[in-house]
């Protein structure tokens, strides 16, 4: 999420001596110079702790839906300027009960590539684990989860073959001389009113509108279109390691900004719990910085209670470049946390109301048992 501003190295030119080979450690120059990416056919077989080009992420996809028909279908959300299609999943079991739901995204900044990755751990986790765990059975009894794993398409591909550090998606402005907007800048929340800019070269450019983008409308018409079932939206990013919530684009609080604190708060205890990795809670313009348009802001401002941008390992050393030795601890941890959140999630709405309605029966049968001995 943090700008490099004039910082860039091209996968090609990662060579002794050639732009940028210097400026990364040399551990992590030979794992790139050396990377292979290793065929796999089988879901069984599919790496969670390496990073995948996004082809392997669509196969992916289709296989996860293949392998868990019960519980997964996969969904349409929209094109992105290059004519790629966005696919979400869908973790769902039936009930009787009315469901809530929780949206997540990853990648909406291309180089962020350790979020896509959580992206696909989650939904792993989801699946190995919710017929023997209880907690994860409970909170898909209640909740639906939808998952983008990577919402800037066009963005990531160009990681993957031109410029590593690219952020924005790929739109052409003024005439073919730029390229790209800040997705995390084009929703529809004080647009382009601070931390964000109108020059198409800047990283933080804000594009020629609120939702300008095709990857912008296609998220923001269908949250707005089942805005009233979401409960919970997280948006993971890097790097900092941070749980950020609402508001950027000002220093107002949420209505409900003690509560987003408590919760996140316990989520980044639950986090340092698993491998002692510090996370700092609160909103952006508190504890990171002023930004305009970003989906964390936008989704508050239209009712979703509980609204966070996750900013994953590190602070710095790697920064976008996080190792992938890094990824299953990164993963591990971050797991723990959504988990925490969405165990929240879960207390305010199904707990609250299943003791409601203890209390309205024993309300019923106290009243009944007083009128039957006045008679």
């Amino acid at each position: 999420m943090k700008p490099l501003l004039g910082t860039f190295y091209l996968l090609g030119m990662l060579v002794p001596g050639g732009l940028g080979y210097d400026r990364f450690p040399a551990q992590h120059r030979q794992e790139v110079v050396d990377k292979v990416v290793s065929p796999w056919r089988i879901l069984e077989n599919y790496s969670y702790d390496r990073y995948h080009p996004m082809g392997e992420i669509y196969q992916w996809m289709s296989q996860i839906r293949e392998n868990y028909p019960e519980v997964v279908t996969q969904h349409f959300l929209g094109m992105t300027y290059e004519s790629r299609p966005m696919y979400y999943l869908k973790i769902s079991q039936p009930s009787n009960n009315p469901k809530k739901i929780l949206w997540m995204d990853c990648g909406i900044h291309a180089r962020e590539w350790i979020a896509p990755a959580f992206c696909q751990w989650f939904v792993k986790e989801i699946l190995q684990n919710y017929k023997d765990s209880s907690r994860i059975r409970r909170l898909l009894k209640n909740l639906d989860f939808y998952v983008l794993p990577v919402l800037n398409i066009d963005g990531y591909i160009y990681t993957w073959t031109t410029d590593r550090l690219w952020r924005k998606s790929r739109s052409p402005h003024d005439n073919g001389t730029c390229f790209g907007t800040d997705l995390n800048r084009n929703f529809n929340a004080s647009w382009c009113s601070v931390g964000a800019s109108h020059n198409c070269q800047d990283l933080t450019f804000c594009g020629t509108g609120p939702e300008s983008e095709p990857e912008t409308k296609a998220v923001s018409s269908f949250i707005e279109s089942r805005k009233e079932n979401i409960a919970c939206f997280l948006t993971m990013h890097s790097y900092g390691q941070l749980i950020l919530l609402p508001y950027g684009y000002t220093e107002n609080k949420s209505s409900n900004h003690e509560e987003l604190l408590q919760v996140g708060q316990k989520a980044a205890n639950a986090l340092k719990a698993k491998h002692g990795t510090n996370y700092r809670v609160g909103s952006s313009a508190d504890i990171l910085y002023a930004t305009s348009g970003s989906s964390r802001d936008w989704a508050r401002d239209i009712g979703i209670p509980f609204s966070y941008t996750f900013e994953l390992r590190d602070n710095g050393t790697y920064g976008f470049v996080l190792p992938e030795a890094q990824i299953q601890a990164t993963c591990e941890e971050t797991m723990e946390a959504v988990l925490s959140v969405l165990d929240d999630v879960y207390e305010k709405y199904w707990s609250a109301s299943r003791a409601g309605k203890v209390t309205s029966t024993a309300v019923v049968l106290s009243l009944l048992m007083s009128f039957t001995s006045l008679l």
